[in-house]
């Protein structure tokens, strides 16, 4: 056991050192959930009644966290395509380290990273309105980031199995707009008609989106709250799977 942790944090450092040495691609991440705060949050405010909250941005900012988590997390697989091109992924295999170590130190990095950056996103709303509980707030970065080690393990083990990007954008595409648009991360699925609504409860992300809302409006103990978390809980789980037995099977 001391073994595979040895294993996994070199491979940890070695991709945080690549992203601490070019950290545009993390600044750009954060980019866009800032600009839907900039110029899409103020939309929200004079609405905040009609949305059944006193505070716009204590439901719109965890909106835009699990928007960060899922993009932020669902196109690392990108990297690792470019390092099998490298080689680097085929030198890492002929040592004895560990298949789950080669995937579970870049999984790390990534959670890192939106850690950071969902604390800068919460730091940014905070002049702009934002009032929600400590406790809440931790709970919400916490789920986002076990969410980004979900999808990014998720997206590591399509990067293996596709080793292509023109393959890999389309499909990601495919999958992450709907996701989205399912989710109600920009609005409450409780606006939707009915039928809209139904189909909602069936994306696990809409249950993620409401647990983390719920924790920032104070509700951490809330029923809300903690199914989200446990859908999170369980997104790790099966992402975790899949990309081990994906990192094993092609390294077979």
């Amino acid at each position: 056991m001391r073994v595979f942790w040895r294993d996994t944090w070199t491979v940890f450092w070695r991709a945080m050192r690549m992203s601490l040495r070019n950290p545009a691609w993390v600044i750009i991440g954060l980019a866009q959930p800032v600009l839907y705060l900039v110029f899409f949050g103020p939309l929200l405010e004079p609405l905040a009644g009609q949305l059944g909250t006193g505070n716009a941005y204590q439901l719109f900012v965890p909106g835009i966290m699990v928007q960060l988590g899922i993009f932020g997390a669902m196109f690392v697989g990108f990297g690792l395509i470019a390092e099998l091109r490298a080689g680097v992924v085929e030198s890492q295999r002929v040592t004895p380290a560990s298949r789950t170590a080669l995937l579970l130190g870049r999984v790390l990095r990534d959670v890192v990273v939106l850690f950071v950056q969902a604390v800068l996103l919460v730091l940014v709303a905070l002049p702009m309105g934002l009032r929600a509980p400590v406790a809440g707030v931790v709970l919400g970065v916490v789920v986002v980031a076990l969410l980004g080690a979900s999808l990014s393990s998720v997206s590591y083990a399509v990067a293996l199995t596709v080793k292509s990007e023109d393959v890999m954008a389309p499909l990601l595409n495919a999958v992450a707009f709907p996701v989205l648009l399912l989710s109600g991360i920009l609005l409450p699925m409780s606006l939707a008609p009915g039928w809209l609504e139904t189909l909602s409860e069936l994306n696990p992300f809409k249950h993620v989106v409401d647990g983390v809302r719920a924790a920032f409006a104070g509700d951490v103990t809330d029923t809300t709250s903690w199914v989200g978390a446990l859908i999170t809980v369980a997104l790790v789980a099966v992402g975790l799977w899949y990309g081990t037995r994906t990192f094993r099977r092609e390294s077979s």
